[in-house]
């Protein structure tokens, strides 16, 4: 759906492979509990650790049309709001006396509503996401939206200065902690204004289910490979902890080559080793890099030896 020539509204659905364990039921139920009683949520977690997923997922609970918006550090006011787009054009031709023709001319810059704008006038579900990749200033315009439930609107913008919020709209925020690149530190007043669920890893029966679904694997390979990046993360040589993200792209790579899971499958040995080593390590260090390698090498040596597998 395309509102007001530029803003594109998505119309949200189940996810056909979105997992629901005890774990994720609890959070998805103190979500919805937050946004009943009238606050946005803030899913702020790692980077793969699932939080764009389980935000559309309640979104498509929530059922309303959802306006998504991505973080970006060349964002302003106008970007969320709306803008000057153009020009709008009249021309009146008077021939009403054939002998004579008079004709009038003028032009106008043209308004546009951005997302936020629209997804206040009618009520909208507003997903943004990684919103600290935005300059805070960019983002000081949902500070009146969040709390007062009035949007303030530019001069420039033709009509009132500001918009009532309607009732049905609902604002869901994902971001990464501020220690990584690119992120901005958000105003203290904005943070206030919603509730911040932490996206710590998921339990170990909920990261084998999505694995799982998401890479069209058994059960077994999925729980072997999930052991393995929750050894992984538990050893301390990680810069960054390996995610769900990793698990979801060893499988789909073992899936492709139609490998076998075992530890005595070289493949399966080096694709760990790319995959894990690239994510847990993100700063290049070729030490760090070594140590991740080696704990790998050492997680499925162990797992061999044990017969675990």
């Amino acid at each position: 759906m395309v509102l007001d020539g530029m803003t594109t509204v998505l119309q949200p659905r189940p996810l056909p492979n979105f997992v629901v364990t005890p774990f994720l039921q609890d959070v998805v139920d103190r979500a919805l509990t937050y946004i009943a009683a009238g606050f946005p949520i803030h899913f702020r977690g790692a980077s793969g650790s699932g939080k764009t997923t389980l935000a559309m997922h309640i979104a498509s609970l929530i059922g309303r049309p959802v306006v998504m918006i991505h973080g970006d550090e060349e964002f302003s006011t106008s970007d969320l709001v709306g803008g000057e787009h153009g020009y709008r054009t009249r021309k009146v031709i008077d021939n009403f006396i054939s002998t004579v023709l008079k004709t009038e001319e003028d032009s106008s810059r043209q308004w546009v509503d951005n997302r936020l704008t629209v997804a206040c006038r009618y009520g909208f579900t507003l997903v943004y996401d990684e919103f600290t990749r935005s300059r805070p200033e960019a983002n000081n315009s949902l500070l009146p939206v969040l709390q007062e439930r009035m949007l303030d609107l530019p001069s420039a913008r033709n009509g009132d200065g500001y918009l009532h919020v309607h009732p049905d709209f609902t604002a869901i925020f994902t971001s990464n902690p501020e220690e990584y690149a690119g992120i901005y530190r958000s105003q203290d007043a904005l943070r206030d204004r919603m509730v911040t669920m932490d996206m710590e890893q998921f339990d170990e029966e909920t990261e084998i289910q999505i694995t799982q679904a998401k890479a069209g694997v058994e059960r077994a390979a999925a729980a072997k490979i999930v052991g393995i990046v929750r050894g992984l993360r538990e050893s301390g040589v990680c810069e960054f902890a390996p995610t769900i993200r990793g698990c979801i792209m060893v499988a789909r790579a073992m899936r492709v080559r139609n490998g076998s899971i075992a530890p005595g499958d070289g493949m399966f040995r080096q694709i760990c080793q790319d995959i894990l080593a690239s994510e847990s390590s993100r700063g290049g260090s070729k030490t760090q890099t070594f140590q991740v390698k080696s704990a790998l090498n050492g997680l499925i040596d162990a797992a061999e030896v044990s017969g675990a597998w």
